[in-house]
């Protein structure tokens, strides 16, 4: 059990990229706006965890205007799902009572 706690993956340790990752889990893409919204964070907070997460190739960007406006959507990439599970996987292995 020792060594579990080195498999935590250090992207996830803030709550926010937590959060982001969890919500992008669940969901196919969501806009800036929703993650903003479903996070209740403020628009330099998000943009600056999702670019972490961006940077790490765990989140995809996709950037395109609806109208006139800009649309920002996020999933996560297959690299990113992968990474998060891993991380859940060991957060349930030191849950797990040893013995």
């Amino acid at each position: 059990m020792k060594h579990v706690i080195h498999t935590l993956n250090k992207a996830f340790d803030n709550r926010v990229r937590l959060g982001v990752m969890a919500v992008l889990m669940a969901n196919e893409t969501v806009s800036f706006n929703e993650l903003k919204e479903a996070l209740d964070l403020t628009d330099g907070n998000l943009a600056s965890h999702v670019s972490a997460l961006e940077k790490a190739g765990y989140v995809a960007v996709s950037k395109q205007f609806v109208g006139k406006k800009p649309n920002t959507t996020y999933s996560a990439s297959v690299e990113g799902k992968q990474a998060f599970q891993n991380h859940l996987t060991a957060l349930e292995k030191l849950l797990r009572p040893s013995g």
